[in-house]
């Protein structure tokens, strides 16, 4: 059977041209060779995964190529190039210093620089994981790096720069690498698919240049792991389920419920979204992400700025343009607070279905969402319904026949000649369903809607309305001081890790329930105020379910500060000392004092 080799040995640059992403390093060194301008140690820092150790390879084996390329890339032919690529040049000396730590290993490297290369010009000492030597080795090591042989090159690779003393730093050329760039990472394994026979989808390749972070080793290993459980045909469906990745379309359908201020359908999206197994914290951070990416959608400049496919780019480029940028801003803010919040939080859950219904409350829809909602509206009773039901509807349709009749502004002459047509009936009103209702008395005078001029069907409807209205007030329960004082506490607890100061708010004063279901509550300034005007919505909506009143409703009232002037100029003082005794005066003036003092 044939020994497998994994991509990311497979396929791991043999020359600076084949570098991912480092092209600011790769050229930087090609130049130095090109110029003879080499440094005796070079330090390259950065996160794993981005080509620290390929890059000092590809350096050592270029410096010592017999006959180097026009574009300063090792030729591959010469006899340093062949035993470089067979792993068996003894000009290139490999330590791993997270295993070779110590003083001794240090001195047995430092006893080897002084035996020059017996082929080639240079001998290249590439030390791996160098932040893991101890001081003492750095200490035995400082002389060595800061004056070697003119033939001994150093090449320091390290995750972790800030571990290395400044003494090493000093002594050395220092390269950053940066993190390869999602698209390029895509690129390169789109490539490889095609070296490999693999038919792979580009939001595929795209997941998982994301999942890897950065790091190309990672995004192949991740690429071979999916090839084995696809049979080399990555799609995305099957990459996001393997990866324990949120689908895209998951974010597209919150945000437009959110735009629309749909509550029940954002939270029964959330809903399924942690039925399939993932963590609230998995969600909240790929929302923040997609928020993030809906911004850089809003302007032509920032479209580069989205690490996803040309596909999905079009589809967050159409979202952004129905999203306001204060809105976009606003759910950015409450999402990066739940993202703090969330590992301190004791109800995760419920933090994450806060956030989005703050959301939806800045939403502009919002309000007549809450209109519409049957969890605020009140319980009527059926006598109540069968009364103030059936008029509505045939006064509404006799008003809408009359005008399209009509057609035309409505004047009092016009109203004369609808009181002369009184015997005339008015066709097409649809008269409503009366089976199982028993019909009131109300509907007999509604029967024929001709009969009614436009003014009488709207006195009839406020009527109607002023009646359920009053039905209502009587059948709403009243609330004891008590009972409200206790619902305000706990609904303040609720607010306690997720909004501390609405909770300061909420605890400082006592409401007081005053005639006609109104609570009164009393704030000490505008910014309190405006606070309980935010979240009224959902403190009523507490309320109003725990007494089964729905006529409730809050007033709040800015108490008036009354600040203690304190005397500051001399004047003030004088003044506020003659106050208290009268008697200042007559002595001012014997001795003629003045008052800047």
């Amino acid at each position: 059977m044939e020994n497998f080799v994994v991509s990311a040995r497979k396929y791991r640059p043999i020359t600076f041209d084949t570098v991912v992403g480092q092209e600011m390093i790769t050229n930087t060194l090609k130049n130095a060779i090109k110029t003879h301008t080499l440094a005796h140690a070079f330090l390259f820092c950065g996160p794993r995964g981005v080509g620290k150790t390929t890059c000092a390879r590809i350096f050592a084996k270029t410096i010592n190529c017999e006959h180097p390329t026009e574009n300063t890339e090792a030729c591959d032919e010469c006899e340093s190039c062949r035993s470089f690529n067979q792993s068996a040049s003894f000009n290139i000396y490999e330590l791993d210093a997270a295993s070779n730590n110590s003083v001794d290993d240090i001195r047995a490297l430092v006893e080897q620089v002084r035996i020059p290369p017996q082929a080639g010009n240079y001998k290249v000492y590439i030390i791996d994981e160098v932040h893991m030597l101890s001081n003492q080795a750095f200490n035995a090591f400082l002389k060595t790096l800061e004056e070697p042989p003119a033939y001994a090159k150093f090449i320091l690779a390290t995750t972790e720069k800030h571990k290395i003393i400044p003494t090493i730093l000093s002594r050395c050329q220092i390269f950053d690498f940066k993190r390869i760039t999602v698209n390029d990472i895509a690129r390169h394994l789109s490539s490889i698919a095609q070296k490999e026979s693999v038919k792979a989808e580009p939001e595929a390749l795209h997941i998982i240049a994301q999942k890897a972070d950065g790091a190309l080793r990672d995004a192949l290993s991740i690429f071979d792991q999916m090839v084995s459980f696809t049979s080399g045909n990555l799609s995305y469906s099957q990459v996001i389920d393997n990866l324990n990745v949120l689908d895209y379309d998951y974010y597209f359908k919150v945000v437009d419920n959110l735009i629309l201020g749909d509550i029940t359908q954002t939270i029964l999206i959330l809903n399924e979204i942690l039925e399939k197994g993932f963590d609230g914290l998995h969600f909240v951070g790929g929302f923040g992400e997609h928020l993030r990416n809906l911004l850089m959608g809003k302007r032509l400049e920032t479209f580069s700025l989205m690490d996803v496919s040309e596909s999905v780019r079009k589809k967050y480029i159409e979202q952004a343009q129905k999203a306001d940028i204060r809105f976009l801003m606003k759910a950015l803010d409450l999402s990066n607070k739940c993202d703090l919040n969330y590992r301190n939080a004791g109800n995760k859950r419920l933090l994450v279905e806060v956030m989005l219904l703050n959301i939806c409350a800045f939403s502009e829809n919002f309000k007549n969402i809450v209109q519409q909602q049957t969890v605020f509206a009140p319980p009527a009773s059926p006598q109540v319904q069968s009364v103030a039901a059936a008029p509505q509807v045939d006064i509404q349709a006799a008003v809408t026949t009359i005008k399209q009749d009509i057609k035309q502004d409505i004047t009092d002459s016009h109203l004369q000649e609808a009181e002369k047509k009184k015997d005339s009936p008015v066709e097409n009103i649809p008269q409503p369903k009366t089976e199982n209702i028993s019909q009131p008395k109300v509907e007999e005078s509604t029967a024929k809607a001709g009969s009614f001029s436009i003014k009488a069907s709207m006195a009839a409807r406020k009527a109607e309305q002023e009646k359920q209205a009053e039905a209502l007030k009587k059948e709403a329960p009243e609330i004891l001081q008590e009972t409200l004082e206790e619902l305000w506490q706990k609904f303040a607890e609720t607010q306690k890790d997720e909004s501390p100061n609405f909770y300061k708010t909420l605890k400082q004063s006592v409401p007081q329930i005053k005639s006609n279901h109104v609570i009164e509550y009393e704030v000490v300034n505008k910014v309190q105020e405006e606070e309980i005007k935010n979240k009224k919505v959902f403190l009523l909506s507490f309320l109003k379910q725990e007494t089964n009143n729905f006529l409730l409703s809050i007033e709040t009232i800015v108490a008036e500060q009354i600040q203690d002037q304190k005397p500051y100029s001399p004047t003030d003082k004088y003044l506020f000392m003659y106050n208290k005794n009268p008697e200042l005066k007559f002595f001012k003036e014997e001795l003629n004092l003045d008052l800047d003092f």
